[in-house]
């Protein structure tokens, strides 16, 4: 066998080693999902218990603004296509594409973040903090929840607009950037949930 088949056998090997691994990681991504699903389905199943303990405080329909959130949930649900643009990008070997898409992504989910930063400053403000009531609490700590992991995600895609410029889309950052692909569209799937039932539902 010459030098050169044996070479390209190896550089075969080494790219489907990479590409083994990449799915690896990415199906351990999906387990990891799976375990935030039963974190969420948790974090429900507590608020639907206890969403009429108000204490004599207010419900839902009483502090909720819902043109306020329809306004956070189109950031979130824009945010989900610029980040499907970016994976076109990276499909397409295009790294300037990538990190733009990327940074406009990164500037929905800073909206949003900072639009839910607003309201629970606003609710506490009025005195509707997480101590006023059990469906407070659990109002906080589901929504909170969620905006912890959005904001999760905003360190992760600076990160990753970080290693895009430095090393460009090798086989390693396509596949970081598969799993956040996941994690953000998760994150928006998430969100139509709490839409749904806390803050739509709440209002009727």
């Amino acid at each position: 066998m010459s030098t050169d088949t044996l070479t390209n056998h190896s550089a075969a090997h080494a790219e489907h080693g990479h590409h083994d691994a990449g799915e690896t990681k990415v199906f351990g991504f999906w387990i990891y999902l799976m375990s935030d699903c039963i974190l969420f389905a948790s974090l429900f199943a507590t608020y639907a218990v206890l969403v009429n303990g108000t204490a004599g405080g207010p419900a839902g329909k009483d502090i909720f603004d819902l043109n306020f959130v329809l306004v956070e949930t189109f950031l979130l649900l824009f945010s989900s296509i610029t980040y499907g643009m970016a994976m076109i990008g990276m499909n397409k070997g295009n790294v300037s594409s990538v990190n733009k898409w990327l940074f406009l992504t990164f500037l929905f989910g800073v909206g949003f973040v900072a639009m839910e930063i607003y309201e629970f400053h606003h609710l506490i403000a009025e005195g509707y903090g997480p101590d006023r009531s059990a469906f407070l609490s659990s109002f906080f700590a589901l929504v909170g929840t969620h905006g912890l992991h959005v904001t999760t995600g905003l360190i992760w895609i600076i990160i990753m607009m970080v290693q895009v410029s430095k090393r460009g889309l090798n086989p390693t950052n396509k596949t970081r950037l598969m799993c956040l692909s996941l994690f953000w569209h998760f994150l928006d799937v998430v969100w139509i949930c709490v839409f749904t039932v806390v803050y739509l539902l709440g209002v009727m």
